[in-house]
């Protein structure tokens, strides 16, 4: 019901109050089985898990199937909401999927008239009715929740008009997001493409990506790497930069610890994989550097996980130290930290699958003393590492954009759902 803070025109209501009396909440009882080539949608709640309502891939039943079940088939703007597993996500069912099922872990909310789905819809995604979720959610090894409970859900709603304001505020700011997320992936897709043709190819005298060998074969030549452009070498990685590693100081030893240097260990996993690591999770003092092989490895040393979280990477930021679970490499005249790094990053899938161990996998350090790398002119390493860095530097700019928009709406939905 309206608190003592919600404005005197809104009103109190239930699930059951705001639903079509025709169209009663229910949820599917028909199961996926098989998949069809044809058919009626079973939507099901992880179709739903990303927020909206997936429209391809989804599971098909025969049609005379699907019409014995005919009572729970949704219409375009019905509210989804997933009853088990997926406890409390809400969708809207878009035109697309009008006369869809539903399996048992999907619950169907038909809102009547004189109410705005869309409100409701984001109603559904605040946290007071996550708290209603979290209060009749019953079970530990399947949480659910019965249709009879969800019927009783308390929400709180403006007059009509307003309702869609609302609506419409959130759903552009929802637009917003989608489409700065849709930004972020093509970004990725850039990116990785990228690594893969200047890291194969390079960059010829005049700047331009190389013609790929099957168009120019008298471009590249036979390496123990297999075919790489002329004037790149296979060098040891050991020969053209400085390997070292790091350690753990004691544990026991208080005054090891909380000192001022940055010591990046498994802990800052989160912060690896995005060009710099400007901050860990832990720090260790000049007593601890003192009493351990941990050393302090200088800004630019290029650092690559080989222990749990295989094959992740980054360059240092300040100068800082490592645990024994990491490489550094200081890089000299004949190799550009940035370029390694971006090397470490095309080649994290066979890291990935060299690493060994059944509790945590690792990568043993013969293999590092035997790794080799093509290495391009310096300049060349330089134009192909900038390269990848603007569309890295735009895909940052796009996620700080995403995480403002997420704050944003946070903040929007707790005042506009509440009045």
């Amino acid at each position: 019901m309206p608190g003592s803070q919600t404005p005197q025109d809104w009103s109190g209501a239930t699930v059951a109050d705001i639903v079509d009396p025709s169209r009663p909440v229910t949820y599917g009882v028909v199961q996926p089985g098989p998949r069809q080539e044809s058919g009626i949608p079973i939507i099901r709640g992880q179709d739903y898990s990303s927020g909206a309502v997936r429209t391809d891939g989804l599971y098909l039943v025969h049609r005379s199937i699907a019409a014995a079940y005919r009572r729970s088939s949704v219409v375009e703007g019905d509210l989804l909401l997933s009853i088990v597993g997926y406890v409390g996500l809400a969708a809207q069912v878009p035109a697309s999927l009008a006369g869809a099922n539903l399996t048992q872990t999907t619950a169907r909310i038909a809102v009547r008239g004189g109410f705005e789905a869309r409100y409701f819809l984001h109603f559904f995604r605040g946290e007071d009715f996550r708290r209603e979720v979290s209060r009749y959610t019953k079970g530990s090894a399947q949480p659910g929740l019965n249709l009879a409970d969800v019927e009783k859900f308390r929400l709180v709603h403006p007059p009509l008009p307003e309702q869609r304001q609302i609506a419409a505020i959130l759903d552009t700011l929802d637009e917003a997001i989608r489409r700065t997320e849709q930004v972020i992936e093509k970004l990725k897709q850039i990116k990785q493409g990228l690594l893969h043709d200047l890291l194969t190819r390079g960059i010829d005298d005049n700047g331009e990506l190389r013609v790929p060998p099957d168009e120019a074969p008298h471009l590249y030549k036979d390496s123990p790497l297999g075919r790489i452009p002329r004037g790149w070498e296979v060098e040891l990685l050991d020969d053209v930069a400085i390997r070292g590693s790091g350690h753990t100081p004691s544990k026991s030893v208080p005054s090891y610890w909380n000192g001022g240097i940055k010591w990046v260990s498994l802990a800052d996993s989160k912060r690896l994989d995005r060009v710099y690591i400007y901050e860990t999770d832990k720090r260790i003092s000049d007593l601890g550097i003192a009493n351990s092989s941990a050393v302090k490895h200088p800004a630019g040393t290029v650092i690559l996980s080989r222990d749990a979280g295989v094959g992740k990477s980054a360059i240092l930021a300040s100068e800082m130290a490592v645990s024994q679970h990491f490489m550094a490499w200081h890089c000299g005249d004949r190799l550009y930290n940035l370029w390694l790094y971006y090397w470490l990053q095309y080649n994290k899938r066979r890291f990935e699958s060299i690493a060994f161990g059944s509790t945590i996998q690792t990568i043993g350090l013969p293999f590092f003393k035997s790794l080799r790398v093509a290495v391009p002119r310096y300049v060349e390493q330089a134009t192909m590492a900038n390269t990848l860095t603007c569309v890295e530097k735009r895909a940052g700019e796009e996620a700080s954009q995403l995480a403002k928009l997420g704050t944003l709406k946070l903040g929007l939905m707790d005042d506009l759902l509440t009045g």
